[in-house]
């Protein structure tokens, strides 16, 4: 329906998606107050950990590779170094992002949602760096033997 169609005194329909929530009429006008229904969004913290987790695990298969063929100990070592900052970021990022995620959602203030995204970002942080730990540990167990 065209702008200029709908009947006189109902206001137009938005187009991006927001929503009356209430209408609190002006006495003595014929204006009221619109306050909007806010969007819940994504929390970006949740993403980022979710995205350093699994560069976590990414970078532990570096140490598998690396550690066990050419590089030796030191290489494995400095990508578990890598891996388990990397976790410890997701952890970090997680962990602040279902504190945002907790607080949000009052009356006219932002929603943030993503908790099952920061969880995930924990898991995934906590495995990269178990699964680089222990590969570094395998690695220094097969070499001095």
């Amino acid at each position: 329906m065209p702008y200029g169609s709908q009947p006189y005194g109902v206001p137009p329909q938005p187009a991006s998606g927001w929503e009356a929530e209430r209408v609190d009429v002006v006495s003595g006008t014929r204006f009221g107050l619109v306050q909007l229904r806010v969007v819940p969004i994504t929390s970006g913290l949740a993403i980022g950990s979710l995205i350093a987790g699994i560069a976590s695990i990414l970078v532990s298969l570096l140490v598998i590779c690396f550690g066990f063929t050419a590089g030796g100990p030191w290489v494995g070592g400095a990508f578990t170094l890598l891996s388990v900052l990397g976790a410890g970021g997701a952890i970090a990022a997680a962990v602040l992002a279902l504190r945002q995620i907790r607080r949000s959602g009052e009356p006219g203030r932002v929603r943030f949602t993503g908790r099952g995204l920061a969880i995930s970002g924990i898991v995934c942080g906590g495995s990269g760096a178990g699964i680089s730990l222990l590969a570094l540990l395998l690695e220094l167990v097969f070499r001095s033997s």
